[in-house]
């Protein structure tokens, strides 16, 4: 399978893709969804990125999302269990054309402070989200049909970003 790399310029768009996603997700984790936010490169106004959204609810039980798995079928999300990364569901949407991602974990899972870390610091640091993207359209450019390189590439400054967005965060909830 062939998934090809296309990093487009920000569409506000986006921000309706998420709302209408998490009302739906809403319907079917009911009572166990704590929150919903929405991640990644399209949650940060002006950042250019894959047009794909990427959500995360955060759950009170994380065992019991499985049981969700027919609903979230019927809305179209192929389900892939922890996909590499113990405590998460995950699920996507739209085969090699994919539209959305969902990252689900329990609250207090590590991950969901790092997501949302690395999502307000781009959002507030306009110079680290300039280089990010400028990195994403050059690899995206390189590897046009080469996700793997193409996320290989970006993994140092991810992880750069990473480490001083959750310093960052952490000063924020002081």
């Amino acid at each position: 399978m062939i998934v090809k790399v296309n990093v487009v310029n920000y569409n506000e768009y986006w921000i309706e893709l998420f709302e209408v996603e998490a009302k739906n997700l809403k319907v079917i984790l009911g009572d166990q969804q704590v929150d919903i936010h929405h991640i990644g490169s399209t949650s940060v106004p002006g950042l250019r990125a894959k047009p794909i959204i990427d959500i995360m609810p955060v759950v009170h039980r994380i065992d019991l999302v499985d049981t969700y798995n027919p609903q979230m079928e019927r809305l179209g999300y192929e389900c892939m269990g922890e996909f590499g990364m113990p405590g998460r569901r995950y699920f996507r949407k739209g085969g090699d054309d994919r539209t959305h991602q969902i990252h689900i974990f329990e609250a207090g899972d590590v991950n969901v402070a790092r997501h949302l870390a690395f999502r307000d610091y781009l959002r507030t640091h306009p110079e680290d989200a300039a280089k990010y993207a400028s990195l994403k359209t050059e690899l995206a450019q390189k590897f046009p049909n080469d996700i793997q390189s193409y996320s290989y590439g970006k993994d140092a400054l991810v992880k750069e970003i990473e480490a001083k967005a959750l310093t960052w965060y952490e000063g924020q909830k002081s």
